[in-house]
């Protein structure tokens, strides 16, 4: 019964390094934006709504970063704990098939 669950430990680092790099583009893509003024662009409602969005836009992934971030760890200690678990389940088994086989 046991052997139909499997737990991918490389799968989870794969994701944890995922969910990493996520947080890397998203705040490369908001410090590129950061260059582009709203009094670059034209009129000054256009100006306006460009600095808003600036606004919004440094929050949003601000926000989205600290999350990422968090799941990210919670990945990280769950990957870790299955790896524990694993290498505690694997010398147990190993202490008792040298129990049950006399040492043999």
């Amino acid at each position: 019964m046991g052997g139909h669950y499997k737990t991918d430990t490389d799968a989870l680092g794969k994701f944890v390094a995922s969910l990493e790099s996520s947080v890397d583009e998203l705040d490369a893509a908001r410090v590129a934006l950061s260059h582009v003024r709203g009094d670059q662009v034209g009129t000054a409602r256009l100006d306006a709504a460009c600095d808003t969005f600036q606004d919004r836009w440094r929050y949003g992934t601000e926000q989205l970063s600290e999350q990422i971030g968090g799941i990210a760890e919670g990945v990280k200690d769950n990957k870790l704990s299955y790896e524990e678990l694993e290498k505690n389940l694997a010398d147990a088994l190993n202490k008792f098939q040298a129990s049950t086989s006399g040492g043999k």
